[in-house]
């Protein structure tokens, strides 16, 4: 596999906002603790080494054994656990929801990221641990968001009545949907076949994927885990004061020109049962749950808080702030969206006093097969103009490979300097002809533009084999008009060579923030 990279900004796919983060504009350094750069890892390590209680590893690791019964771990997977406890192990985590049979290619990318990061952690820090860590976010309920995949170029998804937490379905009826697909697919019928629950069988699919690489794989959704986090839960019903530290730091990017991605609300925390997860709102005296006849009493919300904590559970703004909590986390992989609405949090990692982690953009990517590559080849463009819009892309290779002279920017510039001349003229005579000429010189130049365009298209005529091939190159790269990475699933090309994860692992550098063409 042969790997080429491209400065993302000549993808045209990121927003300035992001791309002012990792080229670290100074406006934008306030925002976040440390830029993920190697030689910053070791006062991260520190500074985590000083914050993070023993006995919350001691917890963490009851509990993710626990998670682990059942399931055939690798050696490195169990050594990893056990390597927990030790104040010399961190962690490097991802997060992504429990897309069906892994979903788009990117959440690939994002393990792979947080892998190759610990392997270059572990050479330039010997003496520390680097555990990578995916966090399933097993309490969002945005069942649309997860139930459908694409393959093969059609799209499947999975029809369920169930409700509430994603992570607590049954997938049992995900085998109807295995027996419709192509391809071996053992991995994925095991998992939703013996597992309970939608968290248990991702679980168990990821590590069959990556446990050799001593993944570990964390379900939230936890008593114990939820225990450490009371004081937080506590504080945002009560005291509302993640509110008003979102909103301070969402001014101050509006100021810079930033838009902010997320927004804090006065209780930032969902109540949690079984099939249910709804808002938390105070209304009077009462907290109640949106859209249910649930409510508490002050004194009675605080008891559930310390009695059942696992039934609140964090929206997108305090999620960041429980996994910093319970994991002994160095850095955060995410994507443009992710690490763009990190930077509004920093101020409520501040005032909880929690160690802000390094913010990485995970590896971004796209795969050719062996025909596209071939049609790449005769087409003599570069790759980075295949992230151009299609009709771009054809007159840019019609400019370059016709030997016709189709523009007319010459005569459009000569016919531009007559009708000025023209003008000049026909006003000293009378200058209400002054309009009349301009009129004629809009006309007359609009007719160059429609000759050149019908021009351009009688080119395009005589090159239609070849303009066919570019346009199956860019669909091939963008699938119904989208990157690849966000469409098509990783079976494309795990099903041709079931060593296609290992070559990510071999190839890609997680601290080069460009994208990767991987070309075979």
């Amino acid at each position: 596999m042969q790997l080429h990279k491209i400065d993302l900004a000549d993808t045209h796919s990121f927003n300035s906002f992001f791309l002012n983060y990792i080229s670290q504009k100074d406006s934008l350094k306030t925002f976040y603790h440390r830029f993920p750069i190697l030689e910053n890892f070791k006062a991260q390590i520190i500074e985590k080494t000083n914050s993070f209680p023993s006995s919350n590893r001691e917890i963490l690791v009851k509990e993710l054994t626990k998670q682990y019964q059942g399931i055939k771990n690798s050696d490195r997977v169990a050594e990893n656990l056990r390597s927990l406890l030790d104040s010399r192990t961190f962690t490097i985590t991802t997060g992504h929801q429990l897309n069906i049979f892994t979903g788009p290619l990117y959440f690939i990318y994002k393990i792979v990221t947080v892998i190759n990061t610990c392997k270059v952690l572990k050479e330039h820090y010997p003496e520390f641990n680097f555990v990578p860590v995916y966090w399933m976010a097993s309490e969002d309920h945005d069942y649309d968001e997860i139930k459908s995949f694409r393959l093969y170029d059609k799209k499947y998804s999975w029809e369920t009545s169930q409700t509430g937490a994603v992570g607590r379905f049954d997938p049992g009826s995900l085998i109807k949907l295995i027996n419709e697909l192509p391809g071996d697919l053992s991995i994925f019928k095991e998992a939703y076949s013996n597992n309970k629950t939608l968290a248990d069988a991702t679980r168990s699919y990821v590590n069959e994927l990556f446990g050799a690489e001593g993944l570990v794989v964390i379900d939230a959704d936890n008593r114990a885990l939820k225990s450490l986090f009371k004081t937080v839960i506590h504080n945002d019903l009560f005291q509302n004061s993640t509110k008003k530290l979102v909103e301070a730091k969402n001014q101050q990017l509006e100021s810079l020109g930033y838009h902010p991605q997320v927004f804090a609300r006065d209780i930032n925390f969902f109540f949690l049962e079984k099939n249910l997860r709804q808002r938390i709102e105070k209304k009077d005296s009462d907290f109640v749950v949106v859209d249910t006849s649930i409510k508490f009493s002050s004194q009675e919300i605080e008891r559930l808080i310390d009695a059942e904590p696992e039934k609140f559970s964090p929206n997108v703004i305090l999620r960041p702030l429980y996994q910093e909590t319970i994991l002994p986390n160095l850095a955060y992989i995410g994507g443009p969206a992710e690490v763009v609405y990190w930077l509004q949090l920093k101020g409520v990692f501040d005032y909880f006093k929690t160690s802000f982690p390094i913010l990485m953009p995970r590896n971004f990517a796209a795969v050719m097969d062996v025909p596209t590559k071939k049609k790449f080849e005769k087409s003599g463009l570069e790759l980075k103009d295949l992230f151009e819009d299609k009709n771009y892309l054809f007159n840019h290779w019609i400019s370059k490979n016709s030997f016709s002279s189709f523009s007319l920017a010459k005569e459009t510039a000569e016919a531009e300097e007559i009708f000025k001349k023209v003008k000049e003229r026909a006003s000293k005579i009378d200058i209400t002809l002054d309009r009349h000429v301009g009129a004629k010189a809009r006309q007359t130049l609009q007719g160059l533009q429609g000759i050149e365009l019908k021009m351009i298209r009688a080119e395009k005529r005589k090159h239609a084999e070849k303009l066919k091939q570019l346009e199956s190159i860019k669909d091939f790269l963008f699938p119904i008009g989208s990157p690849q990475e966000r469409t098509d699933n990783f079976l494309n090309f795990y099903q041709q060579d079931t060593q296609f994860i290992q070559k990510l692992i071999q190839h890609v550098d997680p601290m080069d923030f460009k994208f990767n063409v991987m070309i075979p």
